[in-house]
């Protein structure tokens, strides 16, 4: 294709020897985009942005949930209005008030996605509260860590968080407030709960009490300036603490504007809500959504409940993170090989038909449409006209799957929380895939030498090199750590991701490898662990991966948790399991993963996708050690948005991994 998305300008400071020259999207070439275009450039915060969606969209449906337990079906969706959610959001502003609570204050948000979460940071940026939120799976190391740091005078949570909560309270003086709301799970109630947060100078009240008190003491706004600090985002430290990533209301909205300038999105479309609040990408996109009038389905609260909310809801919006997507990709090709010859030459005729189709630009065969890929989106709730990926790569292979099975527009995002979300994505007139597109409108993106690594703006076909980013959506800095912000953001404003990408034709980037976590093996050689464990997750029985070099060794080796739906029917094939009278297995999955026979046949095919990946001979691992336990939030062995904290899983498994080296050393 020889579409350009993006495009070369000089910056004032010039180009050097080491760097490529910046780009920019086709789309602002001229300048970068820093809020949305009109009719509603004066929306320059987020108070602007409910002020904006209120006014226009009251009656519309916004919020919406479903009873249950999580992974029980109890029926449809109910919604409130715009109205409903603004009546709520001047009480809890009006409450803040009330407390004491004042601009530039800082309040934690504690739970899994919900109403509520919406409706108290909407309140915040009517009073000019700055927001902290926190993942609702974090411990209470974690939440006394970001208390403290943050120095919130109030946290806002869920029923079932409460308990962490009010065991961190003591520890956490500068909290006076505790707000509590009904959240997704179980909980015996603020009631008996009043008199430990009182014990630790705390007031504990409902969120329906904030409603009340609120309601008798209307407040006018106090509205934030563009460039006013809105939230602070802590990000999952997978090394040492977590560090605290300053958003201003500018940053947020430039992103938004970026993020949304080529979507058409209205009040007939719904988002589904399940990853978390917490994370910037859910963050700015239901910014997004809600700003144009769209309604918001919360899932109940378990991924195994999902599809089940999504068929209920139907939704035209899902974001989602190559970790599930992965999951429906692997799930239907097992549909499709299970069934019969007919079946899979059907599937294949209709996907190869519609790839064909989607290539040239011209409209998929419609009996096709409607025989095979009706029923994969009916899994979907058949309206999904627009899905998007992030927060980690995504295979080629399953980008094209997801365009072709699903249909609508799908797009593949890159972003940090240091850059408000987006950094650049792919466009819906472009189907190639492997690149994360151009990029945003918001933003300007350069390539600056990485020589330890080989990496350079010179190198051919196409230049490489670390991908920095500048605009007004980067952030203002990491709180109370002014070293650390230097580290990443240099003096001319670019702020440098750890990320090493490359300039495709037509100005897309493409991610090939990671700055961060090298390390060098004995013969000199760098390696990027990520990029590495990232190629093996291709593999259908890799679901986890930790690859590891000592320096003083010359070759990798892996932890590997195997994905237990693929191995246990491969191992039934081979006679590897027991079973007993009534064909029940008795061989348990730990039991399976100690094989010398899984062992083998993990690292051969491991090596075997490594090989299909592109990974040259030092960068394969020579020995494999198969956990069964998964990496977990719970075991301290993943952050809750799902990266492997090294440190601890090396700690974890330093003893297979010695092993592994003494027997790798001595055959």
């Amino acid at each position: 294709m020889n579409a350009a998305y993006s495009v070369e300008v000089i910056a004032s400071e010039g180009v050097g020897d080491d760097e490529t020259a910046m780009r920019r999207s086709v789309l602002r070439p001229g300048s970068l985009m820093t809020g949305f275009d009109a009719p509603f450039t004066h929306v320059r915060t987020l108070h602007d942005v409910w002020e904006s969606a209120l006014e226009r969209h009251a009656k519309e449906k916004c919020l919406g949930t479903r009873g249950g337990e999580p992974t029980s079906a109890p029926g449809a969706y109910a919604f409130n209005t715009f109205e409903d959610v603004g009546r709520e959001r001047a009480a809890l502003s009006a409450a803040f008030a009330a407390f004491g609570i004042r601009a530039g204050a800082k309040v934690g948000l504690y739970s899994i996605n919900c109403p509520e979460w919406v409706s108290l940071e909407s309140a915040m940026t009517r009073s000019s509260v700055v927001s902290v939120p926190l993942y609702d799976t974090l411990g209470p190391d974690a939440v006394k860590f970001i208390c403290n740091h943050a120095e919130l005078v109030a946290v806002a949570c869920s029923t079932a968080v409460l308990p962490t909560m009010l065991e961190c309270l003591p520890q956490c003086p500068t909290v006076k407030f505790i707000i509590v709301y009904g959240g997704r799970g179980a909980g015996s109630g603020p009631n008996s709960q009043s008199q430990a947060a009182a014990g630790s100078g705390a007031r504990l009240v409902t969120f329906e009490e904030c409603l009340e008190i609120g309601a008798k003491n209307p407040v006018p706004p106090t509205p934030p300036a563009p460039d006013a600090l809105c939230t602070i985002c802590y990000t999952s430290g997978t090394t040492g603490e977590p560090k605290g990533v300053m958003l201003t209301h500018r940053n947020l909205i430039s992103n938004a504007a970026g993020y949304a300038c080529d979507l058409d999105i209205s009040p007939a479309d719904c988002h589904i809500s399940y990853l978390p609040l917490a994370h910037i990408y859910e963050r700015v996109t239901m910014l997004v959504v809600l700003f144009n009038g769209a309604s918001v389905g919360f899932f109940r609260g378990d991924v195994l409940g999902l599809l089940d909310d999504i068929a209920a809801l139907k939704p035209t919006i899902f974001c989602s993170v190559p970790r599930l997507l992965n999951r429906i990709y692997d799930k239907v090709n097992a549909g499709v090989r299970e069934g019969s010859v007919v079946t899979q030459k059907l599937f294949q005729w209709a996907y190869a038909s519609k790839k064909q189709a989607l290539e040239r630009g011209q409209k998929p065969n419609a009996f096709f449409e409607r025989l095979v890929f009706s029923k994969l989106r009916d899994k979907l709730g058949g309206r999904v006209r627009y899905m998007s990926t992030g927060s980690a790569p995504i295979s080629p292979e399953v980008m094209e799957f997801l365009r072709i099975c699903f249909g609508g527009i799908v797009f593949e995002g890159y972003g940090m929380t240091e850059s408000a979300c987006v950094i650049s994505k792919t466009v819906a007139s472009d189907f190639t895939t492997g690149h994360v597109g151009a990029p945003a409108p918001c933003c300007e993106i350069k390539l600056v030498d990485v020589k330890e690594m080989k990496y350079t703006a010179r190198d051919v076909p196409y230049p490489r090199g670390e991908v920095c980013v500048r605009g007004p959506s980067v952030f203002v800095g990491y709180y109370k750590s002014k070293a650390q912000t230097d580290e990443v953001v240099d003096p001319d404003g670019w702020l440098h991701t750890g990320d090493i990408g490359t300039w495709l034709p037509g100005g897309r980037l493409k991610i090939i490898d990671r700055k961060k976590n090298i390390f060098k093996l004995a013969q000199g050689e760098y390696v990027a662990p990520e990029k590495i464990e990232n190629i093996y997750a291709r593999n259908k029985f890799v679901a986890q991966s930790f690859v590891y070099g000592d320096s003083l060794q010359a070759f990798l080796v892996a932890v590997v948790v195997p994905d237990e739906e693929v191995l246990v029917p491969w191992a039934k094939e081979r006679g590897l399991m027991s079973s007993s009278s009534s064909g029940k297995p008795t061989t348990t999955f730990a039991a399976l993963c100690a094989l010398p026979q899984v062992k083998q046949h993990l690292l051969k095919s491991m090596i075997h996708t490594g090989q299909e990946g592109g990974l040259k001979g030092f960068e394969q691992i020579r020995a494999v050690f198969v956990a069964s336990e998964p990496f977990s939030v719970e075991n301290g062995l993943i952050t809750p948005t799902f990266k492997l904290k090294r440190p601890q899983a090396l700690e974890r498994y330093g003893k297979e991994i010695k092993a592994m080296y003494a027997d790798a050393t001595s055959n």
